[in-house]
């Protein structure tokens, strides 16, 4: 039976792996509600888990160094609890040459729009590898759920993205919305923090 991570590590991992968020994305993200969200983040705020700063119009969560190395001892300790860490370093292996693939993929895309690096890929092109690697991340979030539930969603997001990015090209590497990019990302880093690795 796959296993169900606590609320308090759901929380404080998910702003781990934005990297920055708020509490409504965090929320939507875990279906959770909002205020049980933030009683989490403010209490590890008051233990110097959590920051929240101003940005633009609003204010985002990030974790601080110490939060950091508080969220990977609860990961390392739940990895060996259920006894997942061999599966969930193979699909870690599984998962890097999909990662050169895609992000192959979206560092040309944003060179082009900021005009480096010459001509801007075919938009057949790029979303022809997107597709490979979703393909591919089916699998290896089957691996990875069939021992912990908290790697549920990524490809259904991801994939949710590449669809719309057929019609809208912004969904491949757009920083303003659960793009392609943005939630390929926030697998590597889940990947990472969870194996104690650095990128």
């Amino acid at each position: 039976m796959s296993h169900a991570s606590p609320t308090g590590l759901r929380v404080l991992h998910a702003v781990r792996t934005a990297g920055w968020t708020d509490v409504p994305r965090t929320a939507a993200r875990l279906q959770l509600a909002e205020d049980e969200v933030r009683e989490v983040l403010l209490d590890a705020r008051a233990r110097g888990w959590t920051v929240v700063t101003a940005w633009a119009d609003g204010e985002g969560w990030s974790l601080t160094e110490p939060g950091k190395a508080h969220g990977e001892r609860l990961l390392a300790a739940e990895l060996d609890a259920v006894g997942a860490r061999a599966a969930v370093e193979a699909a870690h292996e599984d998962f890097l040459p999909l990662n050169d693939v895609v992000a192959a993929t979206c560092t040309a895309w944003q060179l082009a729009e900021l005009g480096i690096g010459g001509h801007r890929p075919a938009l057949a092109d790029a979303l022809a590898a997107l597709r490979g690697a979703a393909a591919a991340l089916a699998g290896v979030e089957e691996r990875l759920t069939a021992h912990l539930e908290r790697f549920a969603g990524y490809h259904r997001r991801f994939s949710t993205a590449l669809a719309r990015a057929g019609a809208q090209a912004a969904w491949i590497t757009g920083t303003d919305r659960d793009s392609c990019h943005r939630v390929w990302f926030e697998l590597h880093e889940d990947l990472i923090a969870t194996l104690g690795l650095t990128r």
